[in-house]
């Protein structure tokens, strides 16, 4: 047990886990790591086995039912809700032919209820804050003689969970809880065939949490009831493989909720939402009309980013070529006049017809002439080409 203890100190750095978990591999306060580790101890010279499948699947590939005293089967949890309802009467069988079973839960199902013949009552199912469980105390203690006058006191989540109702002629109660001072049934031993069903209403007890507050006597008192043999203990990890157990595992959600308040009301207020939701938007939505703008016309922005790329280049011959072409285009389409020969007669009859001096006509062309001839023009004569040909349209 003390070095058991001395690995958890070292390996619980990090931020505490108060949930109740009950897992065998779990070190956190309320997994069940050290009581699964010191079985060997608790039961010794006795093989302990930890169940990989679900039981009702160990006992369909393994049980032998004409071996006497095959085992012990243990279950710690909060719920057995993985033994389906035909594992629970397989386990019934198992006990009938000699075994014993030792189940300690906070909540029995209504099936195991049914079949074990007990009610019980939880008045803190429906605690789950931390600080609201870390309030509940509880003080229990044993029948039997040898464990007289023994009080085991608890100072942290201790459901007030017990049985109610039981079959007086089978059953025999071997420890009891303390609930607003009357003493109640919270360990019974129930006969069946030739074995027996040990069953308690605190798992509590068998945490780490607990083991480690001193309380391991009370732990070791219960188990101590199981005869010597071979320990099955069941981590209630997987479904069985033999069972149709989907459609049960769907009910067993539904049902969870329906059994505690709270969540009743998250599922029903869930509900209420989706049906609104479907409601306000049944009716069909009409699209939004698109906004279809009418084309713009956009030849001066793009005659003027020409431009800009032109005088950002600073490539004034090209453009001076392409006033030059501008020009020409113009005078054969609105003078109807052959450019091909820019000669004396072409300047006296773009002249009249353009109602130009003559002498500002063959300055035009000469210029143009002369440009045309350049590899290389200067701003300066870009500029003068210009100005010369806005003047001379303007008549």
């Amino acid at each position: 047990m003390g070095i058991i203890v001395i690995l958890l100190l070292f390996t619980s750095c990090n931020k505490t886990n108060w949930i109740e978990n009950y897992r065998e591999k779990e070190k956190s306060p309320f997994g069940t790591y050290i009581i699964y580790n010191e079985a060997k101890n608790l039961f010794p010279n006795q093989e302990i086995v930890l169940l990989k499948e679900n039981f009702y699947d160990y006992l369909f590939l393994n049980y032998d039912t004409t071996k006497a005293d095959f085992g012990n089967y243990i279950c710690i949890k909060n719920n057995a809700n993985k033994l389906p309802e035909e594992g629970v009467k397989d386990l019934l069988s198992f006990v009938h032919d000699g075994n014993n079973a030792f189940l300690s839960l906070n909540y029995f199902s209504e099936n195991l209820e049914a079949q074990l013949g007990i009610t019980t009552n939880n008045l803190d199912k429906n605690v789950y804050d931390n600080a609201d469980l870390k309030a509940l105390k509880g003080e229990f203690s044993l029948v039997d003689e040898s464990f007289k006058d023994q009080t085991f006191t608890f100072d942290r989540n201790i459901k007030r969970h017990y049985f109610v109702t039981y079959n007086e002629n089978k059953t025999i109660v071997l420890g009891n809880a303390k609930i607003d001072g009357e003493l109640v049934p919270n360990f019974l031993k129930i006969y069946h065939g030739k074995g027996a069903i040990y069953i308690h209403a605190n798992p509590i007890v068998f945490t780490n949490y607990n083991l480690l507050k001193g309380k391991e006597v009370y732990a070791e008192h219960l188990l101590s009831y199981l005869p010597s043999n071979t320990v099955f203990w069941d981590p209630q990890i997987k479904w069985s493989k033999y069972v149709n157990n989907r459609d049960n595992d769907q009910e067993s959600v539904f049902k969870f909720f329906l059994q505690h308040k709270t969540l009743t009301w998250f599922l029903c207020i869930t509900f209420a939402g989706v049906i609104l939701f479907m409601l306000f938007n049944f009716r069909r939505k009409q699209r939004a009309i698109p906004v279809i703008h009418p084309l713009q016309n956009t030849t001066v922005a793009f005659t003027q980013t020409i431009a800009s790329l032109y005088l950002k280049e600073q490539n004034h011959k090209n453009l001076v070529d392409k006033k030059i072409a501008y020009f020409l285009e113009k005078v054969r389409t609105k003078y109807l006049l052959n450019t091909t020969n820019l000669n004396k007669n072409f300047i006296r009859d773009l002249a009249a017809k353009s109602d130009n001096e003559i002498r500002n006509t063959k300055y035009l062309i000469n210029t143009i002439i002369t440009l045309n001839k350049k590899s290389e023009c200067t701003q300066e004569e870009l500029l003068v080409l210009h100005k010369m040909i806005v003047k001379f349209f303007k008549k």
